[in-house]
């Protein structure tokens, strides 16, 4: 069963995080007080509907804490403060909420974000694959390639770089190991432990491709 995330406010950074989510087969609920932002994300959430979220029935229709996660993209200060507010009261327990600034960002932890980022358009893809496989820890990007650090998996512990061929399988190379708060060179029969973290470099879908086949 896929995750189902409601994504409250369609402004730029939230339609961004939608469609990426899309488009990588999680189920999407946009919601926006704006019905022709609602008109565009209809054309590929599962569900967009229009509503007022600082209104507390409305928001409850909506039954937030059902959701596998709800993220307050909303914009304007107010509306993003009161609407994270009304979802902690709702019982949601996965809640992220957007902030604009350090003032904001303390008031929405203060009033039940469990997190809160401070994004653009081009954020919302990165939050994206975040999301998506939440044992990524950091990325950046190219057109090509990207340089990603994650966790060992578990189908890698205890095999070395050799058994692994993470080139020849999914054209992911490792560029360095990060053991015991030291960084180590990926020596080809070095076991690795689940405790290690892996410098990548690989396109965008090697990861994904990945972990799905090794699950």
């Amino acid at each position: 069963m896929s995750k189902q995330i409601l994504i409250i406010g369609m402004g730029q950074f939230g339609m961004s995080l939608a469609k990426s989510l899309s488009e990588k087969g999680i189920e999407i609920i946009a919601v926006d007080i704006n019905k022709e932002r609602i008109d565009e994300a209809a054309a590929f959430a599962d569900d967009a509907i229009c509503l007022d979220a600082t209104d507390e029935s409305s928001l409850a229709n909506l039954l937030p804490a059902q959701r596998d996660m709800v993220i307050c993209a909303i914009g304007a200060r107010e509306p993003s403060i009161l609407t994270t507010a009304l979802l902690k009261q709702m019982g949601c327990n996965n809640i992220t909420a957007r902030a604009t600034d350090k003032i904001q960002e303390r008031i929405l932890k203060a009033v039940g974000a469990n997190s809160v980022i401070n994004p653009d358009a081009e954020y919302g893809k990165k939050f994206a694959y975040k999301i998506m496989y939440q044992n990524i820890i950091t990325q950046d990007t190219s057109e090509d390639i990207q340089l990603t650090e994650i966790h060992v998996q578990p189908f890698m512990e205890n095999k070395n770089l050799i058994e692994l061929a993470l080139p020849n399988k999914y054209g992911i190379i490792i560029a360095a190991i990060k053991r015991d708060g030291a960084i180590i060179r990926p020596f080809p029969e070095e076991k690795l432990k689940l405790t290690d973290t892996l410098l990548l470099v690989c396109n965008e879908d090697a990861i994904s491709k990945m972990i799905e086949e090794n699950k």
